[in-house]
């Protein structure tokens, strides 16, 4: 078990899961506190790194592409500040940083996860129902229809036809994009046999954005019909997560827990590490945490 409390939240692994819990802190983002606890699988990690600074360093989760449906909507778009991934860390607390990525490393390497990109999602985004209200208008779902009311400052043209409702089968995609600079930003849904060259504000089917303090929510809205939207690299329609569990195509096996009481494959996993270590892959001292790790599990 490897832990960091820190006042912009707790990241806790246990050899399986990271689990990132924002902290209380003013300074924590809305988005993270809104968002809540992270159960982030070792299987979804394409790394983890940590990074030193003067007066403050920073963990940092890399996933692998595809494995969450809050970065398949947002498209790495998502503020530092209002990133889950990433974690503030005081400098009295460095050591304890680095203990957790070495740890985190070393079962990585262990489970061999590979680098490729995921073809389902493995974390099941933000829980519905949901309903945030900004820019011209309020966005709400429920896990099968998406609702878009309006407000006083919705441009005429689009506000006329009265609140928009969207039924989830009929939308073949999702885009939140932030206000930057001069740009308004939007939350965009292209509904199927509907294309529109429409700009966001007077398009019936998006919310205009307009770089306020309450805009990032409405890339959860987005996450949230992004993870029971198909994978974009899977074979077929998505299934919604009922209990928390991963999304999965349907008609996909679902994913084989390892055995981790197969003698023969942790000899297996042996063999593989003295290999990465004889050819000098692995320095002594992660070659000897790693089979530390795996004779502990024999």
């Amino acid at each position: 078990m490897a832990e960091i409390i820190q006042r912009d939240g707790t990241w806790t692994f246990d050899g399986e899961t990271l689990r990132l819990v924002p902290g209380r802190d003013k300074n924590v983002s809305l988005l993270r506190k809104t968002l809540g606890e992270l159960a982030v699988p070792l299987r979804a990690l394409a790394g983890i790194a940590f990074e030193q600074g003067k007066k403050s360093g920073r963990l940092r989760l890399r996933l692998r592409d595809g494995a969450d449906p809050l970065l398949q909507a947002t498209g790495g778009k998502l503020a530092d500040s209002a990133d889950p991934y990433q974690l503030t860390v005081e400098p009295d607390r460095y050591g304890v940083a680095e203990y957790l990525v070495d740890e985190v490393r070393n079962a990585h390497l262990i489970e061999q996860v590979p680098a490729a990109s995921c073809d389902a999602y493995l974390l099941s985004g933000p829980a519905v129902p949901l309903s945030v209200s900004a820019g011209d208008g309020t966005a709400s779902f429920d896990g099968e229809h998406i609702r878009l009311e309006w407000n006083w400052k919705t441009e005429e043209a689009k506000s006329a036809a009265g609140t928009r409702s969207l039924a989830l089968a009929d939308v073949a995609a999702v885009e939140w994009q932030p206000a930057a600079g001069l740009e308004n930003g939007y939350l965009r849904f292209t509904v199927r046999n509907a294309p529109t060259k429409a700009p966001p504000k007077y398009d019936p089917n998006s919310v205009e954005l307009w770089g306020f303090k309450k805009d990032p929510l409405m890339a959860l809205i987005a996450a949230a019909v992004q993870a029971r939207l198909p994978h974009p690299a899977g074979p077929g329609p998505a299934r919604p997560a009922a209990d928390g569990a991963p999304t999965l195509p349907a008609g996909a096996p679902a994913p084989q827990a390892p055995a981790e009481d197969d003698h023969d494959a942790l000899l297996r996993r042996l063999r593989e590490l003295g290999e990465l270590h004889r050819s000098g892959i692995l320095t002594d001292e992660e070659f000897s945490a790693a089979k530390q790790a795996v004779l502990k599990r024999m």
